[in-house]
């Protein structure tokens, strides 16, 4: 049951049919529906399985797109998803062009051609269920986050050897450094937008750039680290353009005139009415879905509010150990919702045992899901009143709600209850100014509460009295505090 800090906070994600939803309504991959849809017999597509350019003016016409070069590039990109999402399958030719091929009376080249189906995934967005729309979606978001970290370049012949292979040291690019980047830059972003909540708040990007530029312990960036910062932006805002239609962004780019008027400028403004002009980026809820199955799929830990509700109390207690108030009170009412209000309270008061570090965590939490359960926890939690580890949490409950046969407690059981407490706040890295209140909260309850408090039979006494100490205003009580702390580890084994 021992607990591990996640890396990332737990984020509440949309539903699934809201983000199937929205995953159909992401520009770029409705455009590619449509040309899925659109393509039959006679649509002709080169070897690798792009629309010939003299398809393009009529791909661009009927995604109702401007009859120029900007038209022709968005209906290929769009062309291109369909292709990589499996909503249109292409054969190879199986044949090379005749040599003497030329225009035909139609206007395509003498190229070899592939044929075109309908792709098995195309039925599936209408057909299938919510996770198959996001799962179609996923690839997409794969292949925008292949083309956001393509090199951009003049004329790729020149790049191309005489075996085919492509001279990346010609370009000064690195893939897999250009995709590490950016997936830095999408993990501080999201990071960003769940500490906020998954609705966050836009972010300059500026901002962005430089927390993966300036290093954390630099005071005033040097020159040389401002201009990385400022290519850094240039580099993201060219990525972000290419994200934004598969819908895991919104972003407002870096304003052209601007860049026009900057010149070789390469600070970043620090006032805010002017950064939002270098451009401003938000995950949008799809974006924070689709971000956090791509560090799942890397081994990163980014736990969702109710991924623990169909495990069973031990594994909710201890993996919501460290969640934020807002978080642990969501994943128990998903996992109550699941497991229901008979027998609930029981499971997690055993849950709730034990001696690791972690236990007056789960006790803590356990006390805040038996609030949850409501009046249908009273026969078990009346069945542990003389328990010496949850007897006091018991009596604690009984009260708020009410009850009057409460049996007293022992004077030791008010001792045990007052170290689980702080030895719970301690572990969770609670507000400072609060876990002081506490401290001298419960000190202050009985007098001569050092005098005995050493004496209390908890792992973790030692450590809480040497807390107390650090952490009570009044220094004589401070001062009594760790004296009792060093009496607790000489009487043999309290603490660390």
């Amino acid at each position: 049951m021992s607990a591990e800090r996640p890396t990332l906070p737990p984020v509440r994600l949309h539903t699934e049919a809201e983000l199937a939803r929205d995953a159909l309504a992401a520009p770029l991959l409705a455009r590619a529906v449509r040309l899925a849809r659109w393509a039959g017999p006679d649509t002709r597509v080169g070897a690798g399985g792009e629309l010939v350019d003299a398809q393009l003016p009529a791909a661009a016409e009927h995604l109702g797109l401007a009859a120029d070069e900007d038209g022709a590039a968005e209906a290929s990109e769009a062309w291109r998803l369909a292709v990589d999402t499996g909503l249109v399958e292409v054969e190879d030719p199986a044949t090379e062009p005749a040599a003497d091929a030329d225009l035909d009376e139609e206007g395509f080249d003498g190229e070899a051609e592939g044929t075109v189906t309908a792709g098995e995934n195309l039925a599936l967005l209408t057909a299938g269920s919510p996770q198959d729309v996001l799962s179609i979606w996923l690839d997409g978001l794969e292949a925008a986050h292949a083309d956001a970290t393509a090199p951009v370049f003049d004329d790729f012949a020149d790049l191309v050897g005489e075996d085919g292979s492509v001279d990346f040291d010609a370009l000064d690019w690195d893939p897999e450094t250009e995709a590490e980047f950016l997936d830095g830059v999408l993990g501080n972003l999201y990071l960003l937008t769940v500490g906020e909540g998954a609705e966050g708040e836009a972010v300059p990007l500026p901002a962005l750039a430089a927390s993966m530029i300036v290093p954390d312990d630099m005071g005033e960036p040097t020159d040389d680290i401002l201009e990385q910062v400022s290519d850094a932006m240039m580099r993201l805002d060219d990525q972000f353009r290419v994200l934004e239609p598969i819908g895991i962004v919104e972003y407002r780019p870096v304003d052209e005139a601007l860049l026009a008027e900057e010149g070789e400028e390469a600070v970043p403004p620090a006032d805010d009415d002017d950064v939002t002009r270098y451009g401003m980026v938000k995950l949008t809820p799809l974006g924070v879905y689709g971000i956090r199955a791509r560090m799942l799929d890397a081994g990163v830990d980014a736990p969702a509010i109710g991924d623990l509700a169909g495990k069973g109390a031990d594994v909710l207690l201890g993996g919501i150990a460290y969640y934020p108030e807002a978080a642990a009170r969501g994943e128990i009412e998903l996992w109550l919702a699941r497991h229901g209000a008979d027998g609930a309270a029981g499971e997690l008061l055993d849950a709730a045992r034990g001696e690791d570090p972690q236990a007056p965590l789960r006790r803590l939490h356990c006390q805040q899901a038996l609030a949850l359960v409501g009046a249908d926890a009273e026969p078990a939690v009346r069945a542990v009143l003389g328990d010496a580890e949850l007897g006091g949490l018991a009596r604690v409950w009984l009260a708020e709600r009410g009850a009057t046969d409460v049996p007293p407690p022992s004077e030791a059981m008010i001792f045990w209850l007052a170290i689980d407490t702080i030895a719970a706040q301690l572990e969770a890295d609670g507000d400072l100014e609060e876990l002081q209140g506490l401290v001298e909260g419960l000190s202050g309850q009985h007098s001569g509460f050092f005098d005995e408090a050493w004496r209390v039979d908890h792992p973790a006494t030692a450590d809480v009295l040497e807390a107390m100490g650090r952490l009570h205003s009044d220094k004589k009580q401070a001062k009594d505090a760790r004296k009792a702390a060093f009496k607790a580890r000489s009487r043999g084994g309290s603490g660390s």
